[in-house]
C-alpha cells in the first residue's frame, strides 16, 4: 500500500488508496526522495481535467511515456515533469473560492515542466486566499508532435476555453481566469495574451466557441521574445526545432506582436538572471506600453533565474508573490 505520508494531500487531508493507485497506474511511483530531503510532493492532484476529448492533436508517432523525476542538489530539489502524452488541467481548489482563477503555466524550457517550484507551490500560496488555481501539463514541442511550434499554444488556449466552459462546476467567475507563467511558461502566458486567437487546430465542440483570452497575464522570468540575443536559445530550439528561420522566431515572439487587447500584464525578472536576460522582459514592456496596455513590472537588483517561490535569502524577489497578489486584486475589481 502506498505510503501514509506520500497520500497527504496540500491541503493536509488524506487520499483516498484507489486515487493514489489510479494516479500510479498513469504517472509511475513519485520519485523517492534522497535521505533527509523533506519529501517529494504526490502528483498529479485527485482532480484534474483532460484537456482534449480523445487523442490531442499531431499525435507523436512513437508512444510517449509519462515521467516523473527529482532534479536539483538536495536541497532544492524539484518534482519534473516530462512525456506529456495527455496534456491535463490540475485542479488546487481553494477552501474559500472567491471566484477567482489562474492558469499556471511551468517552465522547463519546453524540454520538462517544473510542477513543483512553478504550479504545486504556486497553488500553495494563493488557494489559502481564494484564488482557485489550475495548473497546466501542456505537451513539450520536441516529443514528436506535429506543427511543434503551435503544441504549448493549442493547450493553452484549448485550456482557457475549458475552463470557461466548465467555470460553473469549477466555482470560477469566467471572465476573471488569468493566466500565470514562469520562464518558457512565461513564454506560453506571453504567446496567450497576445495570440488568444490565433488559429492553432481545428475547433471540437462547444467549448472553442468560447474566448481564449487571459483576464490578465502574470510573466515571471518570462522567455517574452525569441529572438537572438535577447530570448532562450534553449527554449527557442525546443519550441521550433533546430535551424528555425528568421520569419519563425519572429513570429513565436510575443514581445514583438503586443496588440491593444493584449490583457494587462505583470513582470518580474532579476537584474542579473544570467538564462533569461533581463532585456525580453523589457521589450515585453515597451511592447505594451506602445499599445498602451497595461503593464506593471518588478526588476530586482539579483535572483537569478528559476527562483519561484524560493527565492536566495539575500534577494528580494520573495517580494514578487505578494504584489502580485495586490495586483490580480486590483484587475479583478477593474475588469480591462
Amino acid at each position: 500500500m502506498v505510503n501514509l505520508q506520500r497520500r497527504v494531500l496540500l491541503s493536509g487531508g488524506i487520499m483516498l488508496a484507489t486515487a493514489a493507485r489510479a494516479r500510479a497506474d498513469i504517472w509511475g511511483e513519485p520519485p523517492t526522495p534522497a535521505a533527509g530531503d523533506v519529501g517529494a510532493p504526490l502528483w498529479p492532484p485527485d482532480e484534474r481535467i483532460a484537456l482534449w476529448p480523445g487523442d490531442p492533436p499531431g499525435m507523436p508517432v512513437k508512444p510517449l511515456t509519462p515521467s516523473l523525476t527529482m532534479n536539483g542538489p538536495r536541497a532544492e530539489r524539484q518534482l519534473w515533469v516530462s512525456g506529456v502524452a495527455r496534456p491535463e488541467i490540475n485542479v488546487f481548489r481553494s477552501p474559500q473560492p472567491d471566484g477567482s482563477s489562474l492558469l499556471v503555466f511551468p517552465g522547463g524550457g519546453y524540454g520538462f515542466l517544473s510542477v513543483q517550484n512553478e504550479g504545486i507551490e504556486v497553488a500553495r500560496r494563493y488557494t489559502p486566499f481564494g484564488t482557485t488555481v489550475f495548473v497546466l501539463t501542456y505537451r513539450l514541442p520536441g516529443e514528436g508532435w506535429s506543427h511543434r511550434d503551435l503544441v504549448p499554444l493549442a493547450d493553452a488556449q484549448r485550456a482557457m476555453r475549458v475552463l470557461r466552459s466548465q467555470a460553473s462546476h469549477l466555482g470560477i467567475d469566467h471572465e476573471r481566469i488569468g493566466a500565470l507563467g514562469f520562464s518558457a511558461g512565461g513564454h506560453l502566458a506571453a504567446d496567450l495574451a497576445t495570440a488568444f486567437d490565433a488559429a492553432c487546430y481545428v475547433p471540437g465542440d462547444a467549448a472553442d466557441r468560447l474566448s481564449a483570452r487571459p483576464h490578465c497575464a502574470g510573466l515571471i522570468y518570462p522567455v517574452a521574445t525569441l529572438l537572438p540575443g535577447v530570448g532562450h536559445s534553449g527554449s527557442r530550439d525546443n519550441l521550433l526545432g533546430l535551424g528555425a528561420t528568421s520569419a519563425m522566431i519572429a513570429r513565436r515572439s510575443p514581445a514583438e506582436h503586443v496588440r491593444p487587447d493584449t490583457p494587462p500584464c505583470f513582470i518580474v525578472h532579476a537584474m542579473d538572471d544570467d538564462l533569461v536576460p533581463v532585456e525580453a522582459s523589457f521589450r515585453m514592456i515597451a511592447g505594451c506600453r506602445q499599445q498602451k496596455v497595461p503593464v506593471e513590472a518588478h526588476l530586482f537588483e539579483n535572483g537569478g533565474h528559476g527562483f519561484g517561490l524560493h527565492p536566495a535569502p539575500d534577494s528580494s524577489t520573495s517580494r514578487w508573490p505578494d504584489l502580485f497578489a495586490a495586483w490580480l486584486q486590483h484587475h479583478q475589481r477593474n475588469s480591462v
